[in-house]
């Protein structure tokens, strides 16, 4: 009876769930998108139509199929070598989500462990770990990571652990905020008060509070990330060919934009509509998650 009662009631929440986001047309539509991408990247060794990196010196700037010139062999064109267009978005997409989800995941885990630490202690550790976050908040991201990648060898691992390594204060100044607040209700100084540890109390009475807001804070992240890796690629800081990324695609074909436009043209809209896919379903995210929002709204 509980395995079934509790197989109904978790069906129930994935239908309300799926309900709510059908309601929400700009977070269907950021699911859609970042639902094809993600597919795109698992699956671009089937999809893609030519070997991405593949020169072929005969079918140099050909135009869009639908502009003289074109052909339906390269739909979206090929580049300088004779690459098709179409092929190194897709497994362009891999990098970006790699990238994206990787730093994330680092920046979440340094930051979410700081804001737990900083939130319940406070006094001492509190403040010492606010210095960093406001030290590291003074200085533009993209500059710091301008100056790590040009001292360490640039390269994914690389670029992941240093995107991961700047963005975790986002995360320490949202929980620790949180964490301020719920270290103070009821059942976390009762917890307290029978001799629960303080780990215990953090893992099990605070951390699962904090976690919609986390999610969120996530998601949105994600996107400017992956602006991030990008602008990084194009300024050659970022991922090294022969890896391909749509910062990569970007920075080959800027000294095209005069003659062959696609070459910069369909990476930058590539760019474009996975971070707003990211962002609408962040957004939905952020409104079903976040009570307060709801407060707002109604």
């Amino acid at each position: 009876m509980n395995i079934h009662g509790r197989k109904s009631k978790l069906n129930n929440s994935f239908f309300i769930l799926g309900k709510k986001l059908f309601k929400s047309k700009t977070g269907l539509v950021g699911l859609i998108i970042v639902v094809s991408v993600c597919l795109l990247a698992l699956l671009a060794p089937l999809i893609a139509p030519y070997n991405p990196s593949k020169i072929n010196l005969e079918a140099m700037l050909i135009p869009p199929v639908w502009l003289d010139g074109g052909t339906s062999q390269h739909i979206l064109g090929t580049d300088n070598l004779g690459r098709d267009i179409l092929s190194r978005l897709i497994y362009g997409s891999q990098i970006s989500i790699l990238v994206g989800v990787s730093s994330v995941v680092i920046a979440g885990v340094i930051g979410v462990t700081f804001g737990l630490i900083a939130g319940y202690y406070g006094g001492f550790v509190d403040n010492v770990i606010m210095s960093f976050v406001d030290a590291f908040l003074s200085v533009p991201t993209i500059l710091f990571c301008l100056v790590f990648l040009s001292v360490l060898d640039p390269g994914i691992l690389t670029l992941i652990f240093v995107i991961g390594v700047t963005k975790w204060v986002m995360y320490t100044r949202l929980v620790r905020s949180e964490t301020l607040s719920i270290r103070e209700r009821e059942y976390v100084k009762a917890a307290k008060s029978i001799g629960v540890r303080d780990f215990n109390i953090i893992t099990k009475h605070i951390f699962p509070n904090v976690f919609s807001s986390v999610i969120v804070i996530s998601t949105l992240s994600v996107a400017t990330t992956i602006i991030t890796e990008s602008s990084l690629s194009f300024l050659g800081l970022g991922i090294q060919p022969p890896a391909i990324s749509w910062g990569i695609m970007l920075s080959e074909g800027r000294a095209y934009l005069a003659t062959s436009w696609w070459l910069s043209a369909f990476p930058g809209i590539a760019i474009t509509i996975t971070v707003l896919g990211i962002i609408f379903l962040g957004e939905w995210l952020r409104d079903l998650l976040d009570p307060r929002s709801n407060q707002r709204k109604s």
